[in-house]
């Protein structure tokens, strides 16, 4: 079981949910995920629910007028405020703060150049999820852009992540070792329809092209929970009134499902090898 009390920096190490109705997306996510609530008031009459699983936190959600319903991923950081300085100096927009989240930890919202969000943490009394890698927590998360060796150039200037291609079947390309640090000029990430990401020693998310069926959807990032099987998983999407985007298909390291609660947020399942 992935338990955690600590992340390296540059490990997704939380993600959150925006929603245009809180209760309704608890009661989803408690019947897909098994997920319970603490819910925490934090002023003007707005309600956080840490979403708890196996007794440690997994993610958050809250009611927002924010358009259209969203999952957020966050990134842990030393410093959310020279974090937030380094994006908006290397073509990035800081959305939000930096601020303090109570005594949390303190937090920037972000905006990559191709217009994927997503935000820091820099951790105080609250290092993110709990538990990772395992049933109804956090696996993985995917970034879909329009630009694959542009957003892998500046989240690895902002990070210190590494990439490496990846072909159409999901398994590594040949010549990774110099993939991870030279694209077809020789200086830069890879040219490639996908790419998985690296933090130091560990696997910790991919890039990859947004598909044409998708049309002028914005870049975004999808966050990924592990089930014990994804398909019968996707089945149980659609009956509590989500929607499931792209059916069950196989990978080489298990299934995935793409989906829709119903509130219309984004997400992903996964089930097959995990890591700790």
């Amino acid at each position: 079981m992935g338990t955690r009390e600590s992340y390296e920096p540059g490990t997704f190490s939380w993600v959150e949910l925006a929603t245009s109705d809180a209760e309704a997306a608890k009661r989803f996510y408690a019947e897909l995920f098994g997920w319970e609530y603490d819910d925490n008031a934090v002023g003007d009459g707005m309600v956080y629910s840490m979403a708890r699983r196996g007794g440690h936190h997994v993610g958050g959600l809250f009611t927002s007028d924010q358009s259209p319903p969203h999952w957020t991923s966050y990134v842990a950081v030393k410093s959310a405020e020279d974090t937030a300085k380094h994006a908006g100096d290397t073509g990035g927009t800081v959305l939000s703060g930096p601020f303090d989240v109570m005594d949390a930890g303190r937090m920037a919202v972000l905006q990559d150049p191709q217009g994927a969000v997503f935000a820091v943490w820099e951790a105080k009394d609250h290092i993110g999820a709990g538990l990772v890698n395992a049933p109804g927590a956090l696996t993985w998360n995917d970034l879909m852009t329009s630009d694959v060796a542009g957003a892998a150039k500046f989240y690895c200037d902002l990070f210190g992540w590494e990439v490496a291609a990846v072909d159409p079947d999901g398994t590594p390309s040949a010549g990774d070792q110099e993939a991870e640090t030279e694209g077809d000029d020789g200086d830069g990430p890879p040219a490639a329809e996908r790419v998985s990401i690296r933090n130091g020693d560990r696997l910790n998310g991919g890039i990859a092209t947004l598909p044409e069926a998708m049309g002028e959807a914005p870049a975004h990032w999808i966050p990924y929970f592990a089930v014990e099987d994804a398909a019968p998983a996707a089945r149980r999407i659609g009956e509590l009134g989500g929607r499931v985007v792209v059916e069950p298909m196989d990978i080489p390291a298990g299934k995935l499902a793409v989906a829709q609660d119903p509130q219309g947020a984004l997400f992903a399942i996964f089930s097959g090898e995990f890591d700790d």
